[in-house]
């Protein structure tokens, strides 16, 4: 069972930033059919702890579905939501030595 973590507050500046960081980016982990898995979670949590900000790219049509599991991935990775965007989903959490510097 994934440990919920708390979700962080970006201000209105922060998340603007981190989108325009955001937008060159390619998505780094894929939610397919079965949904917000375990192995997802696991492989989300390697590529935030590499990266601070990264793309989640969802598989499926369902958008309530997407809003859920963006905010699941986001409380379990104790990650900040940033924007989602069509099938693209984008959290931020910073290093214990942050490379991405919040104005």
């Amino acid at each position: 069972m994934t440990r919920l973590r708390n979700v962080k507050e970006l201000s209105p500046e922060q998340r603007k930033y981190l989108k325009s960081e955001a937008h060159t980016l390619k998505p780094v982990v894929m939610i397919g059919s079965a949904g917000l898995t375990e192995a997802v979670i696991q492989e989300a949590e390697r590529a935030i702890k590499a990266h601070e900000l990264i793309k989640v790219r969802v598989f499926g049509d369902d958008r309530e579905a997407r809003e859920a599991w963006f905010m699941e991935l986001c409380a379990a990775l104790g990650a900040a939501p940033v924007q989602h965007i069509g099938k693209l989903l984008v959290l931020y959490r910073a290093a214990e030595k942050p490379k991405i510097q919040l104005p």
